[in-house]
């Protein structure tokens, strides 16, 4: 085993050898911090290098065990393993770099360091672990690692929404882990392996309604951890409640990695069935199901989370049409999109910071309050929206022109649905921008005055904005407000209840001076990546078609597994 092929298990091991050594440091919190980035910067170097040899030699396998191949735990960095580590690895590093600053501004209740430290490196080790899994029982192995690690960081704190949420999170994943479980045995009962090179030749062997069986299984299983509609309900309820570091590790990631294992499994394991209508219509209904939620929402938290389960649809659909064009804009889309909804939920967490709440009821002027800020929000949302020429267009535009030229009639329909929703989700951002950054506090002061108290009719009779309510919701002057809006809005007019919009926090002096350095760097430095992808977006997607053509081909991977494995 050579230098370099010591380095694919790397991303797993030292994280996990890592969370040993910050746990033992529970109570030295500065040595915890070091001890994480340090393990994390690493990690981004070995992607970097694991990346370029994947490129340059072809995928780079480590068997581990000492068991003759392949019989051991095969791990496997090709082109799309590889750029997938690489993208993780550096969002995770700013993340853990954002936690440390809101650690250091005493934020202990939100993250408590002894707990945090060493779970998000356990978090970090499944989600390495789930990229370069090369046979199901340990993909099956990574997604418990991720469970556990996610359902800690869910509930830091303690508070009732977190712990709701975090049980929500948690019997989903139950269940999905209990059909994964049950997909392996019958996968290996059919087949007698779980090495997914050996499941490539031997799958084609199986009668038709055997291997169709298997594959379904194994797609509704990565679908619930992708949130492809309908199996997508958990999410918008579980993400919005955790810190914000927390969120937006789990936004930018944790659905990834099962479009990742619907990606793989669809190229390498079932070439030949790749199911692409009932994929296609999955991604539509994802797509417009997901953004008219979003564009429902008056929660920046809450629209960030139903377009994320909105874009998922964009990368299934790259998946379904099973063609180079379509798998190299899935793959791009993907990395795009990593880096643009941790960046949003990072900017999340700074306003929620700043203005004290991320409901659209209580915001306003933020703009003008934090021109930085305001930037940092501007940016990656017109990218999420796909503004050109930022690389959400570019990838938008691969994905709708493989979408073209495989030119079947459901392929037409999606790519007229996926210019919809590009169009909604720009409403969307739209939307907040106006409300959140746009108007002035005192509008939106005199909003809240305006809406009536739950269970009210409301009175359109009176007030200075037109009022309606329609279906639990009520209009007032073009926008929705649910339920839990005109709660928020009755708390900030009870005087004797501690909440306070953001015109009276700056009426009262209340607002903090300026934002941590230790939470805007990290965030501007996913910022400068989502752009970086602008920037270099002819290489990528050259990098991209190469993975897609591999993936296609399969003899790459196979060859490299089944014939030049390291032990």
């Amino acid at each position: 085993m050579d230098a370099t092929t010591l380095l694919v298990p790397a991303p797993v091991i030292v994280p996990l050898c890592g969370a040993g050594a910050a746990l033992m440091l529970s109570h030295r919190p500065r040595a915890q911090r070091w001890v994480s980035f340090l393990v994390l910067a690493a990690i981004v170097v070995v992607a970097v290098v694991l990346a370029v040899r994947a490129d340059r030699y072809g995928p780079q396998v480590a068997w581990l065990g000492a068991w003759t191949p392949p019989l051991g735990i095969s791990l496997v960095a090709d082109r799309l393993s590889a750029l997938m580590l690489l993208v993780s690895a550096l969002v995770t590093l700013a993340v853990l770099a954002y936690s440390i600053g809101q650690g250091m501004t005493g934020d202990e209740r939100e993250a408590p360091v002894s707990i945090y430290h060493p779970t998000f490196l356990v978090l970090t080790a499944g989600v390495a672990n789930a990229f370069l899994a090369g046979d199901l029982f340990n993909l099956f192995v990574s997604f418990e690692m991720l469970l556990f690690a996610s359902y800690v960081l869910l509930t830091l704190g303690g508070t009732a929404p977190r712990i709701l949420a975090g049980t929500i999170y948690v019997v989903v994943n139950m269940v999905s882990s209990a059909l994964f479980l049950i997909s392996i045995a019958a996968v290996y009962a059919a087949t007698g392996t779980l090495n997914l090179a050996q499941l490539a030749q031997r799958i084609e062997e199986l009668p038709d309604g055997v291997s169709l069986t298997l594959q379904l299984m194994l797609l509704v299983t990565f679908s619930i951890k992708a949130a492809v509609f309908p199996l997508s309900l958990w999410l918008p309820d579980s993400y919005p409640t955790a810190p914000a570091p927390v969120t937006a590790v789990f936004a930018g990631l944790l659905t990834k990695v099962g479009v990742y294992a619907i990606l793989r499994v669809q190229t390498l394991l079932f070439p030949h069935s790749p199911l692409s209508d009932l994929l296609l219509w999955a991604a539509l209904v994802t797509m417009v199901v997901g953004i008219l939620g979003a564009v429902a929402q008056s929660d920046i938290k809450r629209m960030l989370s139903f377009t994320l389960v909105s874009h998922i649809g964009y990368m299934i659909f790259g998946i379904a049409l099973a063609t180079e064009a379509g798998v190299s804009g899935a793959i791009f889309y993907v990395a795009h999109h990593i880096t643009i909804q941790t960046a949003l939920f990072l900017v999340v967490g700074l306003i929620e910071r700043r203005a004290g709440s991320t409901s659209l009821v209580r915001l306003g002027g933020l703009a003008r309050l934090a021109p930085l800020l305001g930037l940092l929000f501007f940016v990656p949302a017109m990218n999420l929206a796909g503004i050109p020429p930022l690389s959400g267009f570019l990838g938008k535009v691969g994905l709708l022109q493989a979408g073209l030229d495989d030119g079947t009639p459901l392929a037409l329909v999606l790519v007229a649905g996926g210019t919809v929703t590009s169009l909604l989700t720009l409403y969307a951002i739209a939307k907040t921008w106006a409300i959140a950054f746009w108007r002035t506090p005192e509008q939106a002061h005199e909003t809240a005055q305006d809406l009536p108290s739950p269970g009210d009719a409301p009175d359109t009779d009176t007030g200075a904005l037109a009022t309606v309510q329609h279906r639990g919701h009520v209009h007032v002057g073009g926008t929705a407000y649910a339920p839990r809006d005109l709660e928020e809005a009755r708390r900030v007019r009870d005087d004797e209840a501690p909440e306070r919009d953001l015109y009276q926090l700056l009426r009262d002096g209340a607002l903090p001076e300026r934002l941590p350095t230790g939470m805007v760097v990290p965030t501007a430095g996913v910022v400068a990546v989502s752009l970086l992808f602008t920037l270099v977006a002819g290489p990528l997607f050259a990098f991209t078609d190469a993975a897609a053509a591999d993936l296609i081909e399969r003899t790459p991977y196979l060859e490299a597994v089944l014939d030049g494995g390291e032990r």
